[in-house]
C-alpha cells in the first residue's frame, strides 16, 4: 500500500488543478492576447513588444512555416539567447501546430548535429553569432531551410542598423560562415504576412516541445512534452503563485535563457498567461550591464539559479537598487545555498522561494508556499495534482518519513517519454512514477529536501557524503565566492572530498578552509584537498559542472 505523503497548502492554493482546462498552449496564448492586447508582453534593449504585436508577428511566422510545406507535428529548432525574436519564433511554431526544439546557442558542432538529427528538425532559427557552428555540420544534417537573425532585427530603425553594425563589425561577434538555403528573420515575417494562417486543430496529447536533457551524463535525450503537460504545469504554477500576483501588472526579470525549461515555463509562458511583462536580459554575464538594466524597471519578480543570485549580490551597485516592488525571487535549477538566500533576503527585503523541477516534468514539481517568510533549505511542497514519494534506490520500496532515498514524481506534468528511446522511457517511468535520480527526504510537515544527485554522492569509508551540504557550509565563509565539492579516489577510504573554490578574498588559504569545515562538519565530510580557481565550469544556466571538475582532476 502506498504511503500518503503529507501536503499542507496555504490558503488560496487548491490541492488539484484541471490539466484539461485548456486544450493547448495556443488557447492560453489567444486568450491572453484578447485580454491584454496593448499591454507590454516583452521588453529587450529598451524596446517593448505588446501582446498585439506578438500576436501579429507570431501569426506571420506561423503562416510562413505553413507556406513552406511544413506540417502539423514537424519539428523546428530555435537557437538564440533572450531576444524579442525568441517569443515570436516560439509562438509562431506552436501556433502552426509544430514542435519547438530548443537549442542551447553554446552547443558544440557535435552536440548541435546530434540534436538536429535526433529531433528530425526541418528548419532552424539561428542567431548569426552562432551560425558558424551550424556551418561545420551543414552537410551532416537535413534542414529544409535556415532562418538567420541578427541581434537587432526586431528593434526599430535606426537603432536596428546601429546594433547590428556594432555587433558584426565593431565587436566582431559574428564569426564568418557559409550557409546556403537561408532566409532572414525579417524577410520571413514579410513573406508570412502575404499568406493566410491556417489554425490547426490541436489536442492535448500533441507534442509542444522537445527539450533535450542529460547531455552531461551521456547522449542528450529529447523529452517529449505535450501541450497537456505544459498546460498542466502552467495551471500548477498559477495555483501556487496567483495569491502573489496581480494580472497584467507584474514585471519579471528574465535573465535565465528562455530555451531552458525553467525560464520557458516560469517566466515566458506563466507571464504570457497572466499578462505580465518579461524583461529579457540577453547577456546576464555582463553583471554591470545587468544591474544597470535592473535599475530601469519596477520589477516585482525575478527567477534565477544560485550562481545568478550570488553574482548579483556581489555586483557593484546592486545593493543600491529599488527593491520596493519586488515580491519574490524564484530559485531553482540547482540548490540555493543558505548563505546566498539569507544575504538576498537581507539586501532586497524580499523572499527567495526555492523550488524543484526537471526537464521531464515541464519542469515544476515542488515549490515553497508563497506565505513562507524565510529561506528554509527545503524545496517545498508538491504543486497541486502532484505526488512525490521517496524510495530506496536499490529496492524501490518506500522509505520511512525522514529517511533519504530517491525522489519519484507522478502528475500530469510528467513527460510523454524520451523521443525514439522506449527503453530509456521504460526505465525512467514505471507505473506512472518518474524516477528523478535525485536523493531527498521529507519531514513530518510534508516538506521535501534534496540531498544530492545520486551520481554526485561521495562515498567516504562507506559513509554517504552529499556535496550540497559541504558546499552550503563552505559558501557561508565570508571569503568564499563560489565552491564545488567532488569525490576523488583514495587508496584507503575509497574516496575523499575535494573542493574547488573561487575566492572573494584572495588571502583565503587552504588551512582556513579546512579549519572552517572542521568546525561545521563531521570528520569524514571535511575536505582533504582544496584547489583555488579563477572560475568554475558551468552549464548555460549557471549550474556548476561537478562532473567536469571530476573529469579534469583525473587527467
Amino acid at each position: 500500500m502506498e504511503k500518503i505523503w503529507l501536503k499542507h497548502y496555504p490558503p488560496g492554493v487548491p490541492e488539484t488543478i484541471d490539466a484539461d482546462h485548456y486544450v493547448s498552449l495556443n488557447d492560453i496564448f489567444e486568450q491572453s492576447v484578447d485580454r491584454y492586447q496593448d499591454k507590454t508582453a516583452f521588453i529587450n534593449m529598451d524596446v517593448e513588444m505588446s501582446f498585439n504585436e506578438l500576436e501579429k508577428r507570431s501569426r506571420d511566422f506561423a503562416a510562413y512555416l505553413q507556406a513552406q510545406g511544413l506540417q502539423k507535428g514537424d519539428a523546428v529548432a530555435v537557437m538564440m539567447p533572450n531576444l524579442l525574436q525568441y517569443p515570436v519564433a516560439l509562438f509562431g511554431i506552436l501556433r502552426a501546430g509544430m514542435v519547438v526544439v530548443n537549442v542551447n546557442p553554446l552547443y558544440t558542432p557535435r552536440e548541435l548535429k546530434h540534436q538536429l538529427n535526433d529531433s528530425g528538425a526541418r528548419m532552424i532559427v539561428i542567431l548569426e553569432n552562432f551560425a558558424h557552428t551550424l556551418d561545420k555540420i551543414k552537410n551532416e544534417v537535413k534542414l529544409d531551410k535556415i532562418i538567420t537573425t541578427q541581434i537587432g532585427d526586431l528593434l526599430p530603425a535606426p537603432k536596428r542598423y546601429l546594433v547590428n553594425l556594432v555587433v558584426k563589425y565593431v565587436k566582431r561577434m559574428v564569426p564568418s560562415y557559409q550557409l546556403s538555403n537561408t532566409i532572414g528573420f525579417r524577410e520571413v515575417l514579410t513573406q508570412g504576412a502575404k499568406h493566410d494562417y491556417q489554425k490547426p486543430g490541436m489536442q492535448g496529447d500533441d507534442i509542444a516541445f522537445l527539450q533535450y536533457t542529460g547531455g552531461t551524463t551521456g547522449v542528450a535525450k529529447g523529452a517529449m512534452l505535450s501541450h497537456r503537460n505544459m498546460v498542466a504545469n502552467l495551471e500548477q504554477v498559477s495555483a501556487v503563485i496567483t495569491p502573489l500576483m496581480s494580472d497584467s501588472e507584474e514585471v519579471i526579470i528574465t535573465a535565465l535563457p528562455l530555451y531552458h525549461i525553467f525560464a520557458l515555463t516560469a517566466n515566458c509562458l506563466t507571464f504570457i498567461k497572466h499578462g505580465g511583462r518579461n524583461v529579457l536580459i540577453t547577456n546576464p554575464r555582463d553583471m554591470s550591464g545587468f544591474v544597470k538594466e535592473l535599475g530601469k524597471h519596477k520589477f516585482s519578480m525575478i527567477s534565477g539559479v544560485n550562481t545568478l543570485f550570488n553574482g548579483l549580490l556581489n555586483a557593484q551597485g546592486f545593493k543600491n537598487l529599488d527593491f520596493s516592488h519586488l515580491k519574490v525571487a524564484l530559485g531553482g535549477g540547482m540548490a540555493v545555498q543558505r548563505s546566498v538566500a539569507e544575504h538576498w533576503e537581507r539586501v532586497t527585503k524580499s523572499r527567495l522561494l526555492e523550488g524543484y523541477g526537471l526537464t521531464e516534468c515541464a519542469p515544476v514539481v515542488t515549490v515553497n508556499p508563497y506565505d513562507i517568510e524565510h529561506y528554509t533549505g527545503s524545496i517545498g511542497l508538491p504543486v497541486p495534482s502532484t505526488d512525490v514519494r521517496i524510495v530506496d534506490p536499490d529496492t524501490g520500496e518506500e522509505v520511512e518519513l525522514g529517511k533519504s532515498g530517491e525522489l519519484q514524481v507522478k502528475g500530469p506534468q510528467v513527460m510523454v517519454g524520451y523521443l525514439n528511446r522506449p527503453d530509456d522511457t521504460a526505465e525512467a517511468i514505471k507505473d506512472g512514477w518518474f524516477a528523478t535520480g535525485d536523493i531527498g527526504n521529507c519531514d513530518e510537515r510534508g516538506y521535501f529536501r534534496i540531498v544530492d544527485r545520486k551520481k554526485d554522492m561521495i562515498l567516504v569509508s562507506g559513509f554517504n557524503v552529499y556535496p550540497n551540504e559541504i558546499e552550503d557550509v563552505i559558501a557561508s565563509h565570508p571569503k568564499v565566492l563560489e565552491v564545488a565539492a567532488v569525490g576523488v579516489p583514495h587508496d584507503s577510504s575509497g574516496e575523499v572530498v575535494k573542493v574547488f573554490i573561487v575566492a572573494k578574498d584572495k588571502s583565503l588559504t587552504e588551512r582556513e578552509v579546512i579549519d572552517f569545515s572542521r568546525e561545521n562538519l563531521t570528520g569524514y565530510k571535511v575536505p582533504k584537498l582544496v584547489e583555488f580557481r579563477d572560475e568554475l565550469p558551468k552549464t548555460n544556466v549557471g549550474k556548476i559542472l561537478r562532473r567536469q571538475l571530476r573529469d579534469e582532476d583525473k587527467h
